[in-house]
């Protein structure tokens, strides 16, 4: 049966306000701000929204950037004077605003908001230096920061409540970031991009999630015994650097170092220079913990050429019994080849027993056919009982032996019968 609604009800006024700060906060703030008009009802409803966005669609385009910044700072001013209850999340991501004082009279109102999120992006000029009243904000769950520099008062004892930090291209002192981890008890998902020349020990008893990405010198995960995840680039400035003496490498072993105390580990995501840094130091054998939660293991560009590089690998996988993923890229351009090969060490080193009983997805890509390279696909096809892809990418300076290369992996051994070898001829 239809039922007609009277003519001239204001349903969606007279809805909770919860529902209508869900609608207006799909809303660009700047559209938020326009329901004022639609009647008396609605003329403050938006001034009471906790979840606030900003950037560059809350002013009207202009090609003039210093009147789009005046027009800027003059619009969240005039919200936040008109804004009334708690703030839960405060976003700024703009390329007018860079180091406008009007930001800090922002942030000291905000700490008096008891702010829980915060997120500062500001331009791609001179870096925003964030004032001290940013460590006041002490309800702060989420702290997200890009270009700017960061100075912690001496009197700061931490954020107590904050569970996840994101530091990109952020100017702080190496014992200043590591203090920052460590006065954060309840930390569980860190992202440190963009650092340079950084040594870096990790404290946090909670973490979960680890992002690194800059050139660090070393890296240390001294009380991280609930990482679930981790995904590491490091980079190199100086292609010339020897890689021990870049890394400021100790007499210890980084694998130790970086993997000896991550037992719940899950996931490893090794991107560029990760393996060279891993092998400083490093021997094949068994670690201190064996890796039972480890399911997916990704490492780009390791060098087959050097066996240190291959250890590494060799040392993950063979501690991970419960692995069913792994990618790796070869080097794409390899060099060549310093030193005769040791074509016998997949027999004398790898143990005769190995079973990989949960692998069942191997994807190499850049894979250039050195000797190594193919020992490995060799040992990997032959000791994968339950593997069902093994997919191969060749590297784009492969043309003319990529025939023999197939061949050649149509005759390896498998000791799974559903195994499938994918030769993929091109990279879209």
């Amino acid at each position: 049966m239809h039922t007609e609604l009277p003519s001239g009800e204001d349903y969606i006024s007279d809805l909770p306000q919860s529902i209508i700060e869900t609608i207006l906060t799909k809303l660009p703030l700047r559209d938020a701000v326009r329901t004022s008009i639609l009647s008396n009802k609605w003329r403050y409803k938006w001034a009471t929204l906790t979840q606030l966005e900003f950037d560059d669609k809350c002013v009207s385009c202009n090609h003039d950037r210093a009147l789009a910044e005046v027009n800027l700072v003059t619009f969240i001013t005039r919200f936040l004077f008109l804004h009334d209850g708690p703030i839960h999340r405060f976003s700024l991501s703009t390329g007018y605003l860079q180091g406008s004082p009007d930001v800090d009279q922002w942030l000291l109102f905000l700490s008096r908001k008891d702010v829980k999120e915060l997120i500062l992006e500001l331009g791609d000029g001179e870096w925003f230096r964030a004032p001290s009243c940013l460590f006041a904000c002490r309800k702060l769950v989420r702290l997200e920061l890009v270009r700017c520099e960061l100075d912690p008062p001496l009197s700061f004892k931490g954020f107590l409540n904050l569970k996840h930090l994101n530091l990109q291209q952020v100017l702080i002192a190496p014992d200043a970031v590591e203090n920052l981890i460590s006065c954060c008890p309840l930390l569980e998902s860190l992202t440190l991009s963009y650092f340079d020349s950084l040594e870096l020990t990790i404290r946090a008893p909670n973490l979960k999630y680890l992002i690194l990405e800059g050139e660090f010198k070393d890296i240390c995960l001294e009380n991280t015994p609930m990482l679930v995840a981790i995904s590491v680039a490091m980079y190199m400035t100086d292609m010339t650097d020897d890689i021990a003496e870049h890394f400021g490498q100790s007499s210890s072993c980084n694998f130790d170092k970086f993997l000896g105390g991550v037992p719940s580990l899950e996931k490893l995501s090794g991107h560029i220079y990760f393996t060279k840094y891993m092998s400083v130091g490093n021997t094949l054998g068994k670690t201190q913990i064996t890796y039972q939660r480890l399911k997916v293991i990704e490492l780009y560009q390791v060098s087959f050429e050097d066996m240190k590089e291959v250890t590494v690998v060799l040392r993950l996988i063979l501690n991970a019994p419960n692995l069913q993923e792994l990618q790796i890229s070869g080097s794409s351009n390899p060099s060549p080849a310093t030193e005769t090969p040791d074509l016998d060490f997949w027999e004398k080193e790898c143990p005769c027993d190995c079973a990989f009983k949960r692998l069942k997805i191997v994807k190499m890509t850049d894979v250039s056919g050195v000797p190594h390279e193919m020992g490995f696909i060799e040992f990997l096809l032959g000791n994968s009982p339950v593997l069902e892809i093994m997919s191969i990418t060749p590297s784009v300076y492969v043309t003319e032996g990529r025939v023999n290369m197939l061949i050649e992996l149509l005759r390896l051994k498998r000791a799974s019968a559903e195994a499938e070898i994918i030769f993929v001829q091109d990279q879209v």
